[in-house]
This record gives C-alpha cells, structure tokens and sequence, in this order.
C-alpha cells in the first residue's frame, strides 16, 4: 500500500476527492498497487478486519438507483431491504452502476456520484471506529466512520439483512 505520489490520478477519484472537499472532509485517498476490488482484498491489503470495509453496492429499488453501503462482513439480503425500504430491490447491472455513480464496479466509491443517490448505510459499520470505502477507482480507499459516512452520503441507517436468530 503506498500513499498517492502527486502525479497518480483518475477523472472518478478527482471527483470523489472534490465531493470530500466541498463536504468539509480532508481526502486522504490511498492507492493500491494492485486493484482491491472485494472488500477482502482491501482488509487484506488495509491490515483491518473485513467488516471495516463500507462496501458501496448499487441496487435498484422500483427501477431507481439504490447505494447500499454495507459492511464488508455481511451480505445484503434484498428481500429483507426491500421490505423495510417499501420496494423490490434488484442487483445493478454494471451499466445501470456506471450511469448512476460515474464509476464501475469494484471502485464505486460513496460520493463523487454525477447526482446524489438514495443511500442504505449499515448500521453494522457503527461498530468500527474507522472505516474505508472505495474512492472511485479500484485501487483506491479513503477513511472515514459511520457518522461522517451517513452526513456525506445523505443516507438512511438499517440494517441490511435480519439479526441472527437465538436458536
């Protein structure tokens, strides 16, 4: 993992790093030497526990665009969504993700989007003091926790899939 040298860039990361900016948010955008497109590959390469991931996940809910930011340890369970957002949610295709986000999967980072999308936060990404998202590119991450992440995105905490049972 290395720190962006001041000629390393991209259009999506420009974006992200201006939305940071305009929020009142420092970027601290770090490059990868490899892409870290799962959240596996980004704890890994990060040393952090997977569920510190805010993995951006785009859905549809009723046809309209739909980022889930969820924790890199649990799956979004679209039923249960669905139900509590009041729409069938479906998985993006990768064209719906790059119209809506200006970015393409494995790098969709939580701002920098061409106009701001519904949210889902997780609430399960409270539990983690720092997290990291993707900031617009593959190779990228930048820190933040769940309050500033909830404040930059606009979004609604819930959970993303039922609490375990006590069986």
């Amino acid at each position: 993992m290395t720190d962006a040298p001041r000629e390393r860039t991209h259009p999506a990361v420009e974006r992200v790093e201006a939305a940071l900016l305009a929020a009142g948010v420092e970027p601290r955008v770090r490059w990868f030497e490899s892409a870290t497109p799962t959240a596996a590959s980004a704890a890994a390469e990060l040393g952090v526990e997977v569920g510190a991931i805010a993995n951006s996940l785009v859905f549809t809910i009723d046809g309209e665009p739909l980022l889930v930011m969820t924790s890199g340890a649990h799956r979004v369970d679209t039923a249960f969504l669905g139900e509590r957002l009041g729409g069938r949610i479906r998985r993006a295709d990768p064209e719906t993700v790059k119209a809506a986000t200006g970015q393409t999967i494995g790098g969709v980072a939580p701002v920098g989007h061409p106009q701001r999308l519904r949210t889902v936060v997780d609430v399960a990404l409270a539990g983690y003091p720092e997290i990291w998202a993707a900031a617009g590119h593959a190779h990228t991450v930048f820190p933040t926790a769940f309050d500033e992440l909830v404040r930059l995105t606009g979004g609604e905490p819930h959970p993303v899939e039922p609490a375990p049972s006590a069986d």
